[in-house]
């Protein structure tokens, strides 16, 4: 699992039926920058991934991949590799909040 931010969204007229009516995501992965330890920083990468909880653009949510992304109720007869799972309130590290959701 890891934390990602939402960045943009996939537009898919024609896929598969089981992906019918699911909303894709593109999330850029994030990570706790090892400088200075207060801040959240990309790590240079995308993924899309199949959004479950109603994120959007903006946010920071929580992913889930590989096998583990099938083991939704939401997912698991999907032929997915990324899944959001959970919208991030705030991340916490050595006491110290480096990311809080403005509400």
């Amino acid at each position: 699992m890891f934390v990602a931010k939402v960045t943009g969204a996939v537009v898919s007229t024609q896929k598969t039926k089981a992906m019918v009516g699911h909303k894709l995501m593109i999330v850029e992965p994030y990570r706790l920058d090892q400088e200075t330890r207060q801040n959240m920083k990309p790590v240079g990468r995308t993924f899309v991934a199949v959004d479950t909880i109603g994120a959007g653009e903006g946010e920071y949510v929580l992913i889930t991949q590989g096998s583990s992304a099938r083991l939704t109720p939401e997912t698991k007869e999907l032929p997915i590799d990324a899944v959001i799972i959970g919208i991030v309130d705030s991340v916490h590290v050595d006491s110290q909040c480096v990311y809080k959701r403005e509400d």
